[in-house]
């Protein structure tokens, strides 16, 4: 059946297969301010996520556009 492929296909657009045969969401998490991506690292669905995929700067740009965009 053709349809299987194609569903497997949609399938491997949002997740991505592990080594280890996980599948985890094609997602990456980026934010100037760390303590928001260590709660998704240690929050309850922190097995969903490679930790390559959350990235994270060392200081928050204090809600300052310019601040942010030019550090």
């Amino acid at each position: 059946d053709t349809s299987v492929g194609v569903a497997h296909d949609a399938f491997n657009t949002f997740f991505s297969e592990t080594g280890a045969g996980k599948h985890v969401p094609r997602a990456i998490f980026v934010d100037l301010e760390p303590t928001v991506i260590d709660e998704v690292r240690a929050g309850t669905y922190r097995q969903l996520f490679h930790p390559e995929q959350l990235i994270s700067g060392k200081e928050d740009a204090a809600n300052n556009f310019a601040r942010g965009h030019y550090t």
